[in-house]
């Protein structure tokens, strides 16, 4: 019989996992939403915030939320030399794009190695201890990962709330939605994908230096990240946000549930199989609109 505490310390732990990956796989969604681009090296932004913060906080010895400042501005400046340098002279070019951000990758990757070298990092956190929950014995979270978790829902709060209340907010959903409509409503596309770049790299780069403390950081930790995220956007609906949520505390909670009664690989086969069996129920995604003819 399963114990129902065990249950409930999972289901804890998959909440923490579904924090960092929807604003990592949110990112992504608002890099392809507008830009149409398949940003292949949104997994090594997010390593480069989990950099960011070693280099701040563990070797400098600066705060640690200084740390996550650092690496939302660091991340999110290098997703804007990467839309004006990259990805704007291939608008019309989506393979174009596409291969450019596999140079993106392959150039922070080795950037990184020769910066830090190849052996992973561990970071001790502020924060020690575990919090009890409930008054149920055994049921408890880290301190560094309620951190992660209050931090998600804060960031992906105040994305919400600028997407539905600013012009700018607005001005990013058109695009979104109709490049063409957008552009005779005046809205400039180049300041727009800009801005999409920009916010897609700092959720990225907030994801990795809130996770520094918790997950080892190495020049190859994006790539588990950035399968996890296309499988998430697939099955939540490519472009939709609200999907990438969703589908984020879904793929988490099945993640994290087969990894603790069976096995990581076998976790992983099944979050595959639940993306080709969303995609056989709905070929457009959980919450994506069919393409129009």
């Amino acid at each position: 019989m399963i114990d129902g505490a065990l249950l409930l310390q999972t289901s804890l732990n998959a909440i923490y996992a579904a924090s960092y990956l929807s604003l990592i796989a949110v990112g992504l969604v608002l890099i392809f939403g507008v830009m149409k681009v398949v940003n292949f090296a949104h997994g090594e932004l997010y390593m480069v915030g989990a950099y960011a913060l070693f280099w701040v906080f563990s070797q400098n010895e600066l705060p640690f939320f200084l740390g996550v400042a650092v690496a939302i501005v660091g991340v999110g400046l290098i997703g804007l030399i990467m839309e004006r340098a990259l990805f704007r002279p291939m608008r019309d070019n989506p393979l174009g794009g596409l291969i450019m951000s596999i140079g993106v990758l392959l150039m922070l990757q080795a950037l990184a190695v020769q910066a830090f070298g190849v052996r992973k990092k561990s970071i001790p956190g502020p924060y020690h201890g575990s919090i009890e929950l409930f008054g149920i014995d055994g049921l408890t979270i880290s301190a560094q990962r309620l951190v992660v978790i209050v931090f998600a829902v804060v960031l992906l709060s105040a994305l919400w709330l600028f997407l539905k209340r600013s012009k700018l907010g607005w001005a990013l959903r058109a695009v979104a939605q109709d490049r063409e409509a957008a552009a005779l409503q005046g809205i400039s596309i180049g300041k727009i994908s800009m801005l999409a770049m920009v916010l897609g790299a700092a959720l990225a780069g907030a994801a990795g230096a809130l996770t520094a403390t918790i997950v080892p950081t190495g020049p190859y930790m994006g790539h588990s990240v950035i399968i996890a995220a296309f499988i998430v956007i697939i099955v939540g609906g490519v472009g939709s946000l609200e999907g990438a949520v969703v589908a984020s505390i879904l793929y988490a909670f099945v993640a994290t549930f087969v990894t603790t009664f069976a096995d990581g690989v076998i976790a992983d086969i099944v979050g595959l199989l639940l993306m080709f069996a969303v995609l056989i129920v709905r070929p457009h995604g959980l919450f994506g609109k069919p393409e129009r003819a």
